[in-house]
């Protein structure tokens, strides 16, 4: 944020000064900057679009999660529940009936309706960033104003868990069709709060909404910020500008535990974060290279030098809180002479040159300044590029990159929406398959898991699935993390979402 080392020292001391004499005039703790009303929550980078079809990253989730409502709604158990759907029904394998919350605003006044619903998720079907969320669906059928039907060409057991994500959100068929390609920037949902302002790498403002159909919610304003820097999100909780910041780095997490007036909150995550390469170019087209690597890279030393400990090795894509994860995959072991062995047979005896790309993110540019030094040992010799993160995910999903670190988050709890989008050889590019992997035996496995309504034969595909890509390794896997936030004492009702996306209808702030 700053770019000025000069001025980034002299802000950094100011603000320090400024939490010494706070913690010096009183014995509750960190006084608050913001009024009363106002919640100031920062996280690591701008929304790339508020356009639930129009992107799939979680920074953007984190707010379209406060501006819209799905038909149905995960709670922080993973119970799925009532949202804009007060009921459902499984008419048949291949249909689905919803009944309609009636009453129901959106920001622009208008009422809920079915043909909303049909709308969306018509246009949802043909979005190449989140069209595979919908699987087999082939119709969407308006039965009346306040029942919808999902058609399905075959059975898609996730159906309900799908539903959940902040992509099948429900939008405004008029605002949508009025704002055309701005639609982005000039959200409309029915969500508890609504958009006003939005200064592009800077804040998102959001007003509550006092006609939302569950009760207006207890605090007026929400402002997101965008601070990279997991240091100065800390900062700003110590000098009181901000009330919750997100993730906050392994470096700065006892500083948050030990300050009097703030909390520090963790919970499980269902998220991985990995190092993909791109399966369609050399030397990356070999296997025993992407071997070689997943062999050569100390995953725990990582977890112990960046994240300070706050990690588990990943032993394959998925964590074993996702439903369909396979927990007895051994994966890859430190092994740099197995890896040296496995380079020589792929023809890479003296190594290669290559390029890592990574976001402005600290952890994985530290991250990815490890990896550097790693394979170097075995003679990769990589260079860093550091995109910023609206670029990295464009360009990443146009396959220009050699090797790239990205995380993913299975926000269903599903194995199908944490293996699919990732390694099923149609979802290539922005849907989530950056790493271009294809290969037809996984592709039916996964086409099985989505579609079979037997739950011991959907795990049993995902389990063959999972070491089939093990061993077909298009990424390095990396570890999987425990989330967490930063709030100051003040801030009451604020729950982690184990999909990383938080709700903030039911805070409220009390000084």
């Amino acid at each position: 944020m700053f770019k000025n080392k000069k001025i980034l020292s002299l802000v950094t001391l100011t603000l320090v000064l400024s939490l010494v004499l706070t913690a010096c005039g009183g014995s509750k703790g960190i006084a608050r900057k913001n009024p009363a009303d106002t919640l100031v929550v920062a996280q690591g980078a701008d929304a790339k679009s508020l356009d639930p079809h129009a992107t799939n990253d979680q920074p953007s989730s984190r707010v379209t999660k406060q501006i819209y409502n799905t038909l149905v709604f995960a709670t922080e158990d993973m119970e799925i529940v009532p949202s804009l759907a007060e009921s459902w029904e499984k008419l048949d394998d291949l249909t689905w009936e919803f009944k309609l919350a009636q009453g129901v605003k959106f920001h622009n006044g208008e009422e809920l309706k079915a043909s909303d619903v049909k709308f969306t998720f018509d246009r949802m079907l043909v979005s190449p960033s989140v069209s595979h969320i919908l699987g087999p669906v082939t119709e969407i059928k308006v039965v009346d104003d306040y029942t919808v039907q999902i058609i399905t060409s075959e059975p898609f057991a996730p159906l309900l868990a799908h539903l959940t994500h902040t992509a099948s959100s429900i939008l405004n068929e008029k605002a949508v069709t009025e704002y055309g390609a701005d639609y982005g920037q000039k959200p409309v949902g029915t969500g508890p709060f609504k958009v006003v302002d939005w200064q592009s790498g800077d804040r998102i403002t959001l007003e509550r909404f006092d006609d939302y159909f569950k009760g207006a919610a207890k605090i007026k304003t929400v402002i997101f910020r965008n601070v990279p820097e997991g240091t100065n999100r800390t900062v700003g909780l110590e000098t009181g500008e901000i009330d919750i910041a997100y993730d906050v780095e392994p470096i700065d997490k006892k500083v948050v535990e030990e300050a009097k007036g703030l909390e520090l909150i963790e919970g499980p995550s269902f998220s991985s974060q990995y190092l993909g390469f791109n399966t369609k170019k050399a030397p990356f087209d070999n296997v025993k290279v992407r071997q070689a690597i997943n062999y050569a890279v100390n995953v725990q030393e990582i977890i112990d030098v960046a994240l300070e400990g706050a990690g588990e090795v990943a032993k394959s894509p998925l964590t074993d809180l996702i439903f369909g994860a396979d927990k007895d995959i051994e994966g890859y072991s430190y092994d740099v002479e197995k890896a040296k062995e496995l380079l020589k047979e792929a023809g890479y005896e003296n190594g290669f040159k290559t390029s890592l790309w990574t976001n402005d993110n600290p952890v994985r540019v530290r991250i990815a300044e490890m990896v550097q030094a790693q394979l170097k040992e075995v003679g990769i010799d990589t260079s860093i590029e550091v995109v910023e993160w609206g670029a990295f995910l464009d360009r990443t999903s146009a396959g220009e990159h050699d090797m790239f670190i990205l995380g993913w988050t299975t926000v269903t709890g599903d194995a199908d929406y944490g293996l699919y989008a990732l390694y099923h050889s149609s979802q290539h590019g922005d849907a989530g398959n950056r790493t271009f992997y294809s290969n037809p035996e996984v592709d039916k496995l996964l086409d099985i898991g989505k579609t079979e309504v037997d739950t011991d034969k959907r795990l049993e595909a995902y389990k063959e699935a999972q070491n089939l890509i093990v061993e077909d390794a298009p990424q390095l896997f990396l570890y999987f993390s425990t989330q967490n936030a930063g709030e100051n004492s003040a801030i009451q009702g604020f729950k982690l979402h184990p999909a990383g996306h938080h709700s903030l209808y039911n805070v409220t702030i009390q000084e």
